[in-house]
């Protein structure tokens, strides 16, 4: 396995990386967001040990107070990033070759105040631990794959204390308990209505051993 921290920079990749994402900055309505939402991925990108918010506002040159209301506070919606990222993987992966591929993707936590933490399957572990775990949604060929969509999973546990979510602010109609399998097929009827388009959908056995999952398939016409 290539080490990233070993490979070779771009020549010119701050103008691939504005490129990337100019079209991005145009979803954002306030000009301040615009400049935070560069530094911000610059930071994730960056070889930090942690990704937090302080660490990444000193290494970008950000004041932490600004980061962390771009993050926390400010509002925006997502319909339109939303979109164009579906637009950009059809383009990419789409069609007839694609295959639209459903997973969980978990990451292990030690604490219990993250929205939607539990004790539950850890796919990064392989085993029961404290964890958060997210629905995803991937377009793939064969050759490239492009990420579609990620909803975090609230357990019972979570939704059956509406003073906890509430606490942990989590819009109040995201308290209902929702499975991973609803929420994949939320996913999926979001994303075929912006026209993204496959062969056939794919999923493990978690997805699959659902009679009413593969049923909703075949209902949408799908494979």
């Amino acid at each position: 396995m290539v080490n990233a921290l070993d490979m070779p920079v771009p020549r010119n990749w701050q103008r691939s990386f504005s490129d990337f994402l100019s079209p991005c900055l145009k979803t954002l309505n306030h000009p301040k967001q615009r400049t935070c939402l560069p530094r911000y991925i610059r930071g994730l990108l960056a070889p930090l040990e942690r990704k937090s918010t302080e660490p990444i506002a000193e290494h970008v040159g950000l004041p932490y107070q600004r980061l962390h209301h771009f993050l926390n506070v400010s509002p925006w919606t997502t319909d339109a990033l939303d979109h164009l990222l579906a637009t950009r993987a059809q383009s990419l992966c789409g069609g007839k070759k694609g295959v639209l591929i459903i997973d969980d993707t978990a990451l292990p936590k030690s604490g219990d105040h993250s929205v939607g933490v539990a004790h539950q399957y850890c796919g990064a572990l392989g085993k029961l631990s404290n964890c958060q775990s997210l629905v995803t949604l991937t377009l793939a060929d064969g050759r490239i794959f492009a990420p579609l969509s990620m909803r975090l999973f609230l357990p019972k546990s979570w939704t059956a204390d509406p003073e906890r979510c509430f606490e942990a602010g989590v819009p109040e109609h995201l308290h209902t308990y929702r499975s991973k399998s609803d929420l994949a097929l939320e996913e999926l009827d979001r994303v075929l209505a912006q026209g993204t388009t496959f062969r056939v959908v794919l999923a493990d056995a978690g997805y699959g051993i659902s009679k009413t999952f593969r049923q909703a398939l075949t209902a949408r016409g799908l494979t």
